[in-house]
């Protein structure tokens, strides 16, 4: 009894293990190709958002340093006024100096060692003329302001360079997901090809035939786009040798006369708004919660720069998860 006993708790314990086991395993099977397929995809969206932010910090950095420019061009008139009344006042404290008019205060002027202490020290000076006293007061209050705007755009413009250094920084990150992906891909095809079937894709091209015939600007940009089918992925380029999704189109319509900025997000935001039905060659179609931008080219077709592990090519507008439609 005794053994009977051991042996059916051991059966018992054994079936128990093996039902644990078994579940436990199957959770650990290797992804199926469409599971693999789902995770690829949903890497290259994430790789998406990041491009399209560092395109959009780059403009900003763009931005920000033509104010500062600006900014110092509107301030170099008024500085040369002040020069030159510095140097005439500095000629009639020498003067002074020599006859020893107002010796104490000519000499405080004249121990000014910079434009702003100059300034300072002028205030009392009766023979300086009416016009150099007004070149001196419009100087000072123009620099004050100057000071003010300049120390806020100095601000920006850190945070902006500490935003697109990390964003550098995680670049290697990034080509290292990326890389993660291909490596997916290759397993992917592996097991497809180990279990001799297909996945389902998404039918693409890069040479689909001759360009389609649109006219006007809409054409210009069609046939810009055409002419990239090919050419490399790389995030945050404009052309000529390879593109990101944005900067394809901006390039697109830069070549019909028409300024986008690099960023899908923005791009939207600049275009008129348009329906499905409305669409016409030349439109703009955004993705992925504007992370993803192609232009259309009629037909239910876009051309558009997916992601580094591949090429601009001819898609179908459905190709991802449709987010709106734009006309420059």
């Amino acid at each position: 009894m005794f053994n009977g006993r051991t042996a059916l708790r051991s059966l018992l314990v054994g079936l128990t293990a093996a039902a644990v086991i078994g579940p436990a395993c199957a959770a650990h099977a290797d992804p199926t190709p469409a599971e693999l397929q789902a995770q690829i995809d949903k890497g290259n969206k994430e790789v998406e958002l990041i491009v399209e932010q560092y395109n959009k910090t780059n403009g900003d950095l763009a931005a920000t340093q033509a104010a500062i420019t600006k900014l110092e061009a509107g301030l170099q008139p008024l500085q040369a006024s002040m020069d030159a009344g510095q140097a005439s006042a500095e000629q009639i404290a020498v003067s002074a100096y020599k006859t020893g008019n107002n010796l104490r205060t000519w000499s405080l002027m004249l121990g000014a060692s910079s434009s702003d202490g100059f300034v300072d020290r002028v205030g009392t000076l009766e023979q300086i003329s009416r016009s150099q006293r007004q070149d001196i007061a419009t100087y000072t209050a123009a620099k004050g302001t100057y000071d003010a705007e300049k120390r806020r755009l100095n601000e920006v413009l850190a945070a902006q360079t500490r935003q697109k250094t990390d964003l550098e920084t995680r670049r290697k990150q990034i080509e290292g997901d990326i890389a993660r992906l291909d490596e997916m891909q290759r397993k992917a095809n592996a097991a497809a090809a180990a279990a001799k079937t297909t996945t389902t894709t998404t039918k693409t091209t890069t040479n689909p035939g001759s360009p389609p015939a649109v006219s006007g600007a809409a054409g210009k940009a069609v046939s810009y786009a055409w002419a990239q089918l090919g050419k490399p992925y790389v995030w945050g380029a404009a052309g000529p040798n390879s593109f990101d999704c944005s900067g394809l189109t901006m390039m697109a319509w830069k070549a019909a006369g028409v300024t986008l900025p690099h960023n899908a997000a923005e791009q939207y935001n600049t275009v008129r708004h348009i329906t499905r039905s409305q669409l016409a060659p030349g439109d703009l179609v955004f993705y992925n919660g504007l992370g993803h931008v192609g232009i259309y080219i009629g037909n239910n077709q876009i051309i558009h720069a997916p992601n580094s592990r591949t090429v601009v090519k001819v898609a179908p507008i459905d190709i991802d998860t449709l987010y709106g439609y734009g006309r420059p």
